[in-house]
């Protein structure tokens, strides 16, 4: 795979974070060269932590596009419109675009691009920062099983890569998008309520940290259920079940379940405006 790809070019539009977490888990695969990457975003702020990977930095999003073969659009999803009627002329049915703009649909981007070109949605979550990232993607009416085989190896580095349809894209929004933000609320409180009980803030919030990473760790890689592996810590009239007894009185199970509804329905929102 590598040598195929030796050659092969990249580009992104936008260098927030996210094109920055995908990217740099692309180049840690190995198969691709930096020099073959072309960033573009109209204001240099971001643009010194691109350098340091070795890629090209410009402000034209044309010359991103130029030459590339995979173009990723990694701008707001209020900008779309404006940044594919710019590139547009350039685009060909040799192009793939990947759009990572939350609520943006493909049968959207398809009428925007140009028509024989193959359209790709993947929505990630922050943690791609750090190649531990959640990501699903759909393909669009005229990209291949190839051209998902292809995203899917690409992607591989920044974490677990998923291929669904794209009514699952707006649930993945508020399960692993948003529901960052849901583990950090319950990590913020876990150790609030060790700082209750008399431990050093910064000390619980470090244990609370390490607490959440093993779990999923454990929760990944086991294979079990979520309900047996809590039923493994447990002990009859222990500690852990009058806590969890606690947590189902206080409704968090309900409120965890509407969050991620709530989230989805939001994301539903976005993509009908």
């Amino acid at each position: 795979m590598a040598s195929d790809l030796s050659q092969f070019k990249i580009g992104f539009i936008g260098a927030g974070n996210m094109s920055y977490g995908i990217l740099k888990g692309i180049l840690k695969l190995g198969d691709i060269n930096a020099a073959n990457v072309t960033v573009s975003a109209p204001s240099a702020n971001n643009f010194p932590r691109f350098q340091e990977m070795g890629v090209h930095v410009v402000h034209s999003n044309n010359e991103a596009v130029l030459g590339s073969q995979l173009v990723f659009l990694a701008v707001k999803p209020h900008l779309i419109r404006a940044v594919v009627a710019e590139v547009s002329p350039h685009l060909t049915e040799q192009h793939t675009v990947v759009s990572v703009a939350a609520g943006v649909t493909l049968n959207t981007l398809e009428q925007l691009l140009p028509a024989g070109v193959a359209v790709v949605r993947v929505m990630p979550n922050l943690p791609c920062m750090l190649q531990e990232g959640a990501l699903l993607f759909s393909r669009g009416k005229c990209a291949k099983q190839e051209t998902g085989n292809l995203l899917k190896h690409l992607l591989s580095a920044c974490g677990s890569v998923e291929e669904g349809p794209e009514s699952w894209i707006d649930i993945h929004t508020g399960l692993s998008g948003s529901g960052v933000a849901f583990v950090y609320l319950f990590a913020e409180a876990m150790a609030e309520g060790a700082v209750k009980m008399g431990m050093p803030s910064v000390l619980a919030q470090r244990i609370a940290a390490q607490t959440i990473l093993g779990a999923g760790c454990m929760l990944r890689d086991s294979g079990k259920p979520p309900a047996v592996l809590k039923g493994e810590v447990c002990t009859p009239g222990g500690t852990t079940i009058y806590g969890l007894h606690a947590l189902e009185k206080g409704g968090v199970r309900s409120a965890v379940m509407s969050a991620v509804e709530a989230a989805t329905e939001r994301a539903q929102e976005l993509g009908r405006k």
